[in-house]
């Protein structure tokens, strides 16, 4: 990664632990400026910004881009995919679009959909801006209508492949093996995924008895977390062909029931 890169922790409502998305200043790149504060001000005004990005359009990751688009003159880039959603979320109408395997910047934009339909990581030098993709500790919440779990376990590997020696996360701290914590998320997906599957042919035929077999530890304060995570996982099981899940109902049974 260049050696001008600045990460600035930015304060934000989010549900990461922290508090915080990590924005990101590399060669006049600015990436994810989550909201307006004093210290991306001063970062902002310390280097020289040309571009303006965001790894995808959650609401955490895009409060600052009109202001710092506005101020800096800067150029404002898109997902081609997505210009509407961009637009909506950020109230900028963008300058130019990029897809998958354009240059922004100093960095090669590589698609890594799942977690949000517009998700992407940047790539520069041997590193890598990856949004919420990964983080150093825990998992990411892979959940809600705009998630889909088979992309995120694809955007995983396709990472991992990229064999990039550091992450830079949107929430927490510099990921300094990632290989290890590609592989880590991999696994836990699997595993969770293995539970949920379980859960459905012990006789879970809902959500909500589903979540409650599949996750041993206390959801307070996350279970609407745990329950979506749970039906982005059914969904990939559906098209999987492993259960038959009815979103709208929030009722599953397994293929092999005969019932």
């Amino acid at each position: 990664m260049s050696s001008d890169l600045t990460r600035v922790p930015v304060p934000v409502e989010t549900r990461a632990p922290g508090g915080e998305t990590s924005a990101y200043l590399v060669d006049g790149l600015l990436v994810d400026p989550g909201a307006r504060c004093d210290a991306l001000d001063d970062a902002v005004e310390t280097g020289t910004v040309g571009d303006v990005a965001v790894t995808h359009t959650h609401p955490d990751h895009v409060g600052g881009v009109a202001d710092y688009a506005a101020e800096t003159g800067a150029t404002v880039w898109a997902h081609a995919d997505h210009v509407d959603r961009f637009a909506d979320a950020t109230g900028v109408d963008p300058d130019r679009t990029f897809e998958d395997g354009d240059e922004v910047g100093p960095a090669e934009i590589v698609a890594t959909p799942g977690h949000a339909p517009d998700h992407v990581c940047f790539l520069v030098g041997d590193g890598a801006l990856c949004g919420d993709l990964a983080v150093a500790s825990g998992s990411v919440v892979v959940g809600g209508p705009d998630a889909e779990m088979a992309a995120y376990l694809d955007s995983l590997r396709r990472l991992r492949d990229r064999q990039v020696s550091r992450l830079y996360p949107g929430h927490g701290p510099l990921v300094e093996e990632p290989r290890t914590t590609l592989d880590r998320l991999l696994d836990h997906r699997l595993d969770r995924e293995r539970l949920i599957l379980r859960a459905v042919r012990d006789g879970a035929t809902d959500v909500d008895a589903v979540v409650g077999a599949a996750y041993e530890k206390d959801l307070a304060g996350v279970e609407d977390l745990a329950r979506a995570t749970v039906v982005a996982h059914l969904s990939k099981l559906d098209g999987d062909g492993h259960v038959r899940f009815d979103a709208d109902a929030g009722t599953v049974r397994p293929v092999d029931s005969g019932r």
